[in-house]
């Protein structure tokens, strides 16, 4: 069962590794322009698209940042479990 839960794991890891820029692209660029459309509104609405539009922009950097640093965390911690 070990071995079933290893390959699972494993497929799980390399489709997020897969969509993972896909879905910082999309949280950029829907960011940014969440953002321009806040510049439409009347300014007591105007705050809450910013920060929805602000929240996205970096939303989608920190998922590029882990994204791009998996592979280095991914060694880092395994080096952790290995006896010295």
């Amino acid at each position: 069962m070990a071995v079933g839960m290893e390959v699972v794991a494993s497929n799980v890891a390399a489709f997020l590794a897969g969509i993972a820029p896909v879905i910082s692209l999309i949280l950029i660029i829907l960011g940014g322009i969440m953002y321009g459309l806040a510049q439409t509104q009347p300014p007591d609405t105007r705050g809450k698209w910013q920060t929805a539009g602000i929240s996205m922009f970096i939303g989608g950097v920190i998922v590029a940042a882990i994204a791009g640093a998996a592979s280095f965390i991914q060694e880092q911690s395994s080096g952790l479990l290995k006896p010295t």
